[in-house]
């Protein structure tokens, strides 16, 4: 402290120029010292670093996800083809859209780093219950964020590993149809599906992320450093060394490994982007981010009666525990070596979310038809990365828009075609959506007798993807059936 007060001292004169008229308005400087001359007790340590760094790369993702909202659309028309406009014609876009998807990654990582430093140093005693407490919350929000974003890029891994999800919350006793419901704003996933996800990733979870963030760091500033593990939790005695400068260059060291390991992934190995999603697709398998395979695992254990133990009981027990840990483990004790029974449950939650994790992995790579699926559905990602960009404006829908003034019958069977609201579930101007395939082209597969017989009796996928028997009047069918073979 004496350290700190000679610090101030020299730095407490009149400030001149810029500097000085900033901070006789701002008080600058003074915040500056408080952030910079915070003591430590027992010195700068790398185990300290990874708050700074989870720092980092919200200020990244937040900064990266602005450039990206720039361009997205959140609706199941568009939010595909926008993202696909990312990722193959905007400058750096696909290096962009890599960044802030590895940088999710990237902060469950360090999260889980520096969630296991505090665990392990019981860093969270004294009287640092409550920042504790907010920081099991900010993962909860991490976690969130992830599971959110995952979604909008509308794609085959995207739509079907949410949909996943979003049936695991129908599995919660007595609200979870409800829940489900909410989540995705109906019973199927669609518009409004990505709509409630866009909102809740790019609002409603930032700003709790933001608040949250910022009282972690008061509550931090407020309790004090902790310190290493043979330090008393309530009153350090250790000697302390201000934050500045060698722990502001260790914790630069961490931000410097970020940038270089982010940056070299998103150089060497971009984020991939599959075809847009096909809910009619029934072969798909979905697999979650790495994440969450954990907890993809231990649903597959738990149906029936039982999935009440398994999905609300005991996660619920064990993220309560968790949470609730400073305020039953109130010993001064830290060290690690004389907390056996803190030490092994930690063992024992880290290597089972591991093993269920490889479990998982496990099973898809020697199951031959799961594996040969997977391998299919990796080799169409690729395969779609490799083609050029293709707008939505397509001759297909030109050729929707001018029907009228080259054919009447086709202009005929145009208004018949939006009269049954086909185009609610094809598109405009057939051009296929996520809940219906493209009619586009559709001459070249099926005569005009085969495609009268389709629309008559639809078959047993069509059905199931929601297409009604359509029955009109000769003339009416004939005019149908010349619109949709115009669609080239």
């Amino acid at each position: 402290m004496q350290e700190m007060q000679k610090i101030e001292d020299q730095t407490a004169g009149p400030k001149t120029g810029l500097w000085g008229w900033m901070d006789r308005r701002t008080g600058v400087d003074a915040l500056l010292r408080s952030a910079l001359y915070e003591p430590i007790p027992g010195g700068a340590r790398f185990a300290y670093v990874f708050g700074s760094g989870l720092l980092f790369i919200f200020i990244s993702q937040v900064i990266t996800g602005i450039f990206l909202a720039l361009y997205y659309v959140p609706s199941a028309d568009h939010a595909h083809t926008t993202v696909a406009y990312i990722t193959k014609a905007v400058t750096a876009g696909s290096f962009l859209r890599s960044l802030h998807a590895y940088g999710a990654s990237a902060m469950v990582i360090v999260l889980l780093l520096h969630l296991s430093q505090t665990y392990i140093y019981a860093a969270y005693k004294g009287p640092r219950e409550i920042l504790w407490v907010s920081g099991c919350v900010l993962f909860a929000l991490v976690l969130g964020m992830a599971f959110t974003g995952y979604l909008l890029p509308w794609d085959q891994r995207a739509y079907f590993a949410t949909a996943v999800g979003t049936n695991a919350a129908s599995e919660v006793p007595l609200i979870g149809e409800t829940l489900k419901r909410f989540m995705r704003g109906g019973t199927e996933m669609g518009t409004l599906t990505i709509s409630r996800f866009f909102v809740a990733h790019v609002f409603f979870i930032p700003a709790c992320i933001f608040a949250l963030v910022a009282s972690h760091i008061s509550l931090f500033r407020k309790a004090g450093a902790a310190g290493p593990p043979d330090e008393d939790p309530y009153e350090p005695k250790k000697k302390t060394e201000l934050f500045y400068p060698r722990q502001v260059l260790m914790d630069l060291s961490l931000t410097a490994l970020l940038i270089v390991g982010l940056g070299s992934l998103c150089f060497f190995a971009p984020m991939q982007l599959g075809p847009a999603a096909n809910p009619a697709d029934a072969q798909y398998i979905p697999r979650p981010e790495w994440y969450y395979l954990p907890i993809f695992q231990w649903l597959k254990y738990w149906h029936g009666a039982a999935s009440v133990v398994g999905i609300l009981l005991i996660p619920m027990v064990l993220v309560l525990g968790i949470v609730a840990l400073p305020f039953f483990d109130r010993s001064i004790e830290r060290r690690p070596w004389k907390r056996p029974i803190a030490m092994g449950a930690y063992g024992f939650v880290s290597l089972a979310l591991l093993g269920l994790g490889l479990r998982s992995q496990y099973l898809d790579n020697h199951d031959p038809g799961v594996a040969q699926q997977l391998a299919k559905q990796k080799a169409e990602e690729q395969e779609y990365m490799r083609k050029p960009f293709e707008t939505e404006l397509s001759s297909a829908t030109l050729a929707a828009a001018n029907v009228a003034l080259a054919d009447p019958e086709g202009a005929k069977g145009k208004e018949i075609f939006e009269s049954l609201s086909c185009n609610a579930c094809h598109g405009d101007g057939g051009v296929g959506t996520a809940a219906a395939p493209a009619l586009v082209g559709i001459k070249a597969k099926h005569s005009p007798d085969q495609v009268a017989a389709l629309f008559k009796h639809p078959t047993a996928k069509m059905t199931a993807g929601g297409m009604p028997p359509i029955d009109l009047p000769p003339d009416d069918l004939k005019a149908l059936i010349a619109y949709v073979e115009s669609l080239k």
